[in-house]
């Protein structure tokens, strides 16, 4: 069916709203850019003309603008640093009276201006990924929500909503914190008021209101705060790309190409090479772009303008208002490069020490690094920090855990991955990972290898990069990614009565406290080790099956060696002298052990040594 058959721009198609909206709902004084685009919606609002009621000093308004919808109006403010925080008032006149009144708040810039918030994430940083539902339930009487599409509840379902909220993940800091988390990274917070499969939170259907059955704005605040009083910090995930089918600018188009419009459904090819294929085809790049991601996800058409001020100011308005630290980007590929680059800039032009990453699920270190800032003579040249390394895991650390080492096989797949990392200005912003909430969860890849997993958990707490990992792969949680909803499943002790309580020890195997422990030991390792959180890094060519990296900075060095074979190799360290000149001795950093630099050591199969180098 075409995009066309479905919406129209007509009266008969606008919502049904009793006041007017106004995006974004508020804004601030002295920002860098001293304008906004305000977005007015309400039925039949363009046929007004809008003023402001009083002069307000420091505020001007500098036009308005119609679309073909006649249920939207576009007012462009400038706001200068002499004005002050306060009320605007605009009347909307209809044939000479006045129909009706908007009130927009300006506000003062959170404090700090973005010292205390906006921070970034650096390779120091240890990062969690939760998808809210599924993590805890610290308030049930936000389950389901009254008018909402989706009123499903049902734990025994992996696809209903399971009452997860933002309320509990904030009871469970502690745990968190004491595990050597510094960062959270959210699955999407706003709004998802779909029909079903809400529980992920990627088809947005209102940028403006962060979902109810999370517990709502107060509840990410309180959440936001918490953190930051903790000096920990927030990652949030925005999805530029698409947006829910029952998105009101979805329902009640502005204009017909604020989508990308298609005369039947046309589905992205999910390829990326187009994009940077010197000899590709523009029709095969427009399939890539402007495709729609699902049938339930519209494409946003973002070389419209007003929809990229939108967007921009959206962003923006998350930072400010809620304080947060940085970006994930979803579907990043499959956005308006040039329009990332804009939204990019205009995010770090306010807040400098912020960070992005986008996702990049590609296939080639060259595909990948061509959307991030990178060394390539190409003739688009991105803006974007760091990205999700999928390369160090679909050609790194899974084939050097999953096959048998020979030329280009095991451990060699993941040396050759990493040699390549000359493609990118700054590979230590890539974000690295074993798994996510859209891959199979690691520990069942590895065919539920305890040894393998403690390699893998090593190698994401050493390498190169800011590290993410996943809810519950610390316990031990299993499922492959198909469907998705199997790598989705409740975190243990979220709910009262669960048999297994995660947050207390009550119930775990012997395994899963084993694993707990090993990750706490390492993180917290890690977050006072300059070497692995500054430091360069050194690898060497992998010999008989053993990979051995350092990690290094003036004042320390780490060496780790990785050994995911089933037979102990006895290693002439002599072949490292080049990083261990002026040290005898190694300490184990997982255990009490001690090994000699020097001569031939036995290697223990299925092992990773993380070592701290000493005189």
């Amino acid at each position: 069916m075409g995009i066309g058959l479905i919406f129209c721009l007509s009266m008969d198609c606008m919502l049904a709203q009793d006041t007017i909206a106004v995006y974004p709902s508020c804004w601030w004084i002295g920002m860098k850019d001293p304008t906004v685009q305000l977005m007015i919606h309400a039925p039949g609002i363009a046929r007004n003309t809008v003023r402001l009621s009083l002069d307000y000093p420091g505020v001007r308004l500098v036009r308005y603008q119609r679309l073909e919808s006649p249920n939207y109006l576009f007012a462009d403010l400038l706001i200068s640093s002499q004005a002050q925080p306060g009320l605007l008032q605009f009347h909307f006149l209809h044939q000479g009276g006045v129909v009706q009144n908007l009130r927009f708040r300006l506000k003062a810039r959170r404090p700090g201006n973005g010292s205390s918030f906006a921070q970034g994430v650096t390779a120091a940083d240890l990062i969690y990924l939760i998808m809210p539902d599924r993590f805890a339930n610290g308030d049930s009487s936000n389950d389901r929500i009254p008018g909402m599409r989706d009123q499903s509840l049902d734990r025994d379902s992996i696809f209903l909503r399971h009452g997860g909220d933002l309320q509990g993940i904030t009871r469970h800091l502690d745990y968190l914190q004491d595990l050597g988390i510094t960062t959270l990274w959210l699955t999407p917070v706003l709004e998802n008021d779909m029909p079903n499969r809400t529980e992920h939170g990627y088809a947005i259907t209102n940028h403006y209101r962060v979902d109810p059955r999370l517990g709502g704005a107060a509840a990410y605040q309180a959440l936001i705060d918490s953190l930051h009083r903790r000096g920990m910090k927030i990652i949030q995930d925005a999805v530029y790309n698409h947006v829910g089918l029952y998105h009101f600018l979805v329902q009640d188009l502005p204009a017909r190409d604020w989508l990308n419009q298609w005369p039947a459904f046309t589905q992205t090819s999910y390829r990326d090479q187009p994009l940077m294929d010197s000899h590709g085809s523009a029709y095969d790049q427009h399939i890539t772009s402007d495709g729609w991601f699902t049938r339930q996800m519209p494409d946003l058409n973002q070389r419209n303008p007003f929809l990229a001020h939108y967007l921009i100011q959206q962003a923006i308005w998350s930072v400010e208002e809620f304080g947060v630290d940085g970006w994930r980007i979803d579907t990043y590929i499959y956005c308006d490069l040039n329009f990332m680059n804009r939204c990019n800039a205009a995010l770090i032009r306010e807040y400098p020490r912020i960070s992005m990453f986008g996702e990049a699920w590609v296939h080639g270190t060259a595909n990948e690094a061509y959307f991030a800032r990178n060394n390539l003579l190409v003739p688009f040249k991105s803006n974007l920090m760091g990205v999700t390394d999928f390369q160090c895991n679909f050609y790194g650390i899974l084939p050097a855990l999953t096959q048998a080492t020979d030329w280009n096989g095991g451990v060699n797949r993941l040396y050759s991955t990493l040699a390549n990392d000359f493609l990118y200005q700054d590979p230590m912003r890539n974000l690295i990972f074993l798994d996510n909430h859209d891959l199979s969860r690691f520990y069942s890849v590895l065919g539920e290898d305890l040894s393998k997993l403690k390699i893998g958990i090593a190698w994401l707490l050493t390498c190169r990069g800011i590290p993410e990992l996943y809810y519950g792969t610390e316990l031990l949680m299993k499922g492959l990614a198909n469907p998705d909803g199997l790598v989705r499943k409740d975190f243990p002790g979220g709910w009262p009565g669960d048999p297994k309580n995660a947050f207390t020890g009550q119930g775990l195997t012997a395994e899963e406290k084993e694993l707990w422990q090993f990750v706490r030991t390492l993180a917290r390792f890690r977050a006072h080790c300059p070497a692995i959180q500054t430091g360069r890094m050194m690898q060497f060519l992998p010999v008989h099956g053993v990979y051995v990296y350092f990690r290094y900075s003036e004042k320390q060095t780490i060496m780790c060696i990785m050994n995911p074979g089933d037979a102990v190799v006895n290693l002439d360290m002599s072949r490292y002298a080049e990083r261990t000149a002026g040290y005898q001795r190694a300490a184990d950093v997982l255990g009490s052990a001690e090994f000699s630099l020097s001569g031939t050591q036995p290697i223990p199969a299925r092992t990773m040594l993380v070592l701290e180098l000493r005189p």
